[in-house]
């Protein structure tokens, strides 16, 4: 059935200093993505959002800016959602055509999720092409981007978990549309017991993060959400690896056997 919620643009605008701890929000708040202005000394960040999106910003930020999409928004809403390349990897919507030599991951974004292009997403599938393939879990899932690239690199079984039930009816469409077997069940990831697999994906929030770590069952971990200015401290864990890209951060973590 198609989504009848109505589509508006929120937005919130904020000094330059406080840009990057706004960013951060914005990320955890609408993974899918969201467009930056800048306006003299100030940013503008906006979303495209149903009135549940435009509440959470408001909720965050104590006050926003929001219109109801004007006429021809399908076109500048494609625009915003461009492919990414990462190694053999292209992930990008159905309306773009992936090369023919690269493993294509495509994902539509519909109106509430996002199909990759955000730099924690493509730090998550840098590190992810170089580890031991395995079983995979992906906490968070969103669209089920890293999920599918996981199935797609050779990750075997894949299962995604998110506490949104659209995240994951869009995870099982997705997977099913790129002909890969992803297991998307409903659970909160801080609420009763992960399953159990040989990597982990948590592209989350930093908090979050830290609060899956301590009861997850893994032998690698793969972090992401966060900002490279932010504190993480995984007791437990031993970090082998990190990337950052804009800002943003990533990493590889390895369990301390005790």
């Amino acid at each position: 059935m198609p989504d009848e919620r109505p589509l508006r643009r929120v937005s919130i605008t904020v000094p330059r200093r406080h840009a990057e701890e706004a960013r951060a929000t914005m990320i955890r708040l609408f993974p899918e993505g969201f467009e930056e202005l800048e306006e003299g000394e100030d940013v503008e960040l906006a979303a495209y959002t149903d009135p549940g999106g435009e509440e959470r910003l408001w909720h965050a930020f104590g006050g926003v800016h929001a219109a109801d999409v004007e006429a021809g928004w399908e076109e500048r809403w494609r625009s915003f959602h461009r492919p990414v390349r990462v190694g053999p990897l292209w992930v990008g919507p159905p309306w773009e055509t992936p090369p023919a030599e690269a493993t294509a991951v495509v994902v539509d974004p519909g109106r509430a999720f996002g199909t990759g292009a955000h730099a924690t997403t493509r730090l998550c599938l840098s590190l992810l092409l170089d580890l031991p393939r395995g079983s995979l879990l992906d906490v968070g899932s969103g669209s089920g981007v890293l999920a599918i690239a996981g199935a797609k690199l050779g990750f075997a079984p894949v299962v995604s978990i998110d506490v949104d039930p659209l995240a994951v009816e869009a995870t099982r469409v997705n997977a099913a549309a790129n002909d890969v077997a992803v297991e998307a069940l409903l659970q909160d990831a801080l609420a009763g017991r992960l399953p159990a697999a040989s990597t982990v994906v948590a592209n989350i929030a930093v908090d979050p993060v830290q609060a899956v770590a301590n009861v997850v069952e893994c032998d690698r971990l793969v972090t992401s959400g966060y900002l490279v200015s932010d504190r993480l401290e995984l007791p437990g864990w031993s970090q082998l690896r990190r990337l950052d890209d804009e800002g943003w951060a990533a990493d590889v973590w390895e369990t301390v056997r005790q």
